[in-house]
């Protein structure tokens, strides 16, 4: 297998001190300390890596002073900032195991996972100051220690976390090692990581740092990331996907900065800069309409057609022209963007094949919280648009139970798998197999590449025994200009059987400028018709028999996956059974 060598790193506190060792000087973090306006120049900041193991050392000294011993739990919430990475390093490799939490949840499933954590202290920033006061104040929960990183003093028997680094620096200035000479465990729990979904069904997964570092070392083997690479991050910090990459980043010794928001990613993208950039679908499709629109409005569409077929010849003969040409929309996106990572949710080929078209290079992963979490991923060495990618170096994959189409239920095996769910053996079980991880997710294997074609739990299966696959459905439809989104359902018909049924969000601006002004009717009509012309295409038992139109977006996980149990138990509530 062909792959890049890569430096050996047994658990993060390893990792951490090789990077500072290497790296020390170079920044970690780039950051502004005010919001600017369009136009405006921002001065940017920096923090070192030298820098950042400071406040980590100060840090986890501090944890250590308040009594929090290893294996004990750490809850941890905000919005993604620097602190955040320093509480969690500083946990993590004080052999303590940290939960980081959903910071989009609504206050009671909040309260929920933080009594299920069993943490002994939670780190938190002032937005959520009411909510951890209702914990404390009503003895909801094991917590002991409440850190906040926004106050400047303690108050009220909540703890300023920048009076904690102060304490720190003072210990470890007269001789306290406690922090520096902890002996890590890479084999046990370090991390507990909620998966999404209602608090009621979402499950506690135990990461190791074996699990996490053979990750870490996998992705480098196929993909070449350098010290001179930078990231906007897009993602929040809690969720796999992004926590493995920042995890890359500093083993890489790269910068990361942090997006103002998504209405502010293309400004956030012009003044950091970055190299790389790491999302999920809707937003890359939120990027590309805009750079769509913009070539429309310039009265270009015909001519960068014409030059996208033009340099995709010449990149045959490898004359590599599409940078060049294609500059405006390359600026537009910060201007040094070599590589964009999609994962969390399935991509539309299209759109790679279209940013491919630019020159704008896209590669598509695919993976669980469960696996650390990436299984498969496009890389340096072997990639193919519509794919997941191939497997990754220290993993098996299999497909079990095949239908006639070779599709069936992706199992996968190795280092970066689990340790198990927390207090929650049956469920552990039932997901495990002699070592075999099954991720209720259809697939299958073609010339080494895995193709994902849904979730298990959200096949349509009928009576007469097809299978329909939604997101293959949601695909065509989300084509139909002026559809925002969409979500494919079965619907119960009295005897028993399911019918396809779709919920469509319509884009009121795209659907402003087909129709020049917004009727729900005529709305409802046009998109009927649309559906007709999918119908046509596919055989009958696809057919999509009933659609609902409405603005009301769907209800989605923080990475913008749907949550289709919630969707379709609120429209089965609302209609009757044909």
């Amino acid at each position: 297998m062909e792959k890049y060598n890569v430096r050996n790193v047994t658990d993060l506190k390893d990792l951490l001190n090789q990077t500072v060792e290497l790296y020390g000087d170079k920044p970690v973090f780039k950051f502004k300390k005010r919001m600017y306006k369009k136009g405006e120049t921002p001065e940017i900041y920096t923090m070192s890596y030298k820098e950042f193991k400071n406040e980590i050392d100060y840090f986890g000294t501090a944890l250590n002073y308040l009594g929090i011993k290893n294996d004990e739990k750490v809850a941890l919430i905000s919005k993604n900032r620097y602190e955040w990475m320093v509480a969690y390093y500083a946990t993590i490799t004080g052999d303590k195991i940290i939960a980081p939490l959903d910071k989009s949840l609504p206050d009671n499933e909040i309260i929920s996972l933080a009594v299920r954590s069993e943490a002994k202290a939670i780190i938190f920033e002032s937005k959520y100051m009411e909510i951890i006061k209702k914990i404390k104040d009503e003895n909801l929960s094991s917590i002991e220690k409440f850190i906040c990183f926004d106050l400047e003093d303690d108050e009220d028997d909540i703890l300023s976390y920048k009076k904690l680094l102060e304490k720190g620096k003072e210990l470890l200035n007269s001789g306290d090692r406690s922090f520096l000479d902890t002996e890590m465990d890479s084999e046990k729990t370090a991390i507990l990581l909620f998966t999404s979904g209602t608090t009621s069904i979402s499950k506690a997964v135990m990461l190791s740092q074996k699990n996490i570092c053979t990750n870490i070392l996998d992705i480098n083997t196929v993909i070449n990331f350098t010290s001179d690479d930078s990231m906007l991050t897009l993602l929040p910090f809690h969720h796999a996907f992004q926590a493995i990459i920042n995890n890359v980043l500093v083993y890489i010794g790269g910068a990361m900065s942090f997006c103002d928001g998504l209405k502010y990613i293309q400004q956030n993208l012009c003044e950091y800069k970055p190299t790389v950039i790491v999302c999920v679908p809707l937003i890359l499709e939120s990027i590309h309409k805009r750079i769509l629109k913009n070539i429309e409005k310039q009265g270009k569409t015909k001519l960068v057609s014409r030059m996208k077929k033009l340099t995709n010849v010449l990149d045959k003969v490898h004359i590599k022209l599409k940078r060049k040409i294609f500059n405006e929309i390359h600026e537009a996106i910060g201007g040094n963007v070599r590589l964009i990572v999609s994962g969390a949710a399935g991509m539309d080929p299209t759109l790679a094949k279209s940013f491919s078209d630019f020159g704008i290079r896209i590669i598509q992963g695919y993976g669980l919280t469960e696996t650390s979490p990436v299984i498969t991923v496009e890389n340096d060495f072997h990639s193919k648009i519509g794919s997941a990618g191939t497997v990754l170096p220290s993993l098996e994959v299999k497909i079990e139970n095949k239908d006639e189409k070779g599709i069936g239920e992706i199992l996968v095996k190795g280092p970066s798998v689990m340790i198990g769910y927390y207090k929650n053996n049956q469920a552990t079980e039932e997901a495990m197999s002699n070592g075999w991880f099954h991720t209720g997710d259809l697939g299958y294997m073609e010339n080494g590449f895995l193709y994902i074609t849904g979730r298990k739990k959200n096949v349509i299966v009928q009576k007469n025994g097809k299978n329909i696959f939604p997101e293959e459905l949601e695909i065509l439809i989300g084509y139909i200009p002026g559809v925002k989104e969409c979500m494919v359902y079965g619907r119960p018909t009295k005897d028993n059987d399911l019918d396809v049924c779709v919920k469509i969000v319509y884009d009121e601006e795209a659907i402003k400028e087909i129709m020049g002004y917004i009727s729900e009717n005529d709305i409802y009509k046009y998109m009927k018709e649309k559906i007709s012309e999918i119908n046509h295409k596919m055989p009958p038992y696809k057919h999509i028999r009933d659609i609902i139109v409405t603005n009301e977006e769907l209800i989605k996980t923080t990475t913008a996956k749907v949550k289709r149990h919630e969707e379709i138990a609120k429209i089965l509530g609302t209609q009757k059974e044909n």
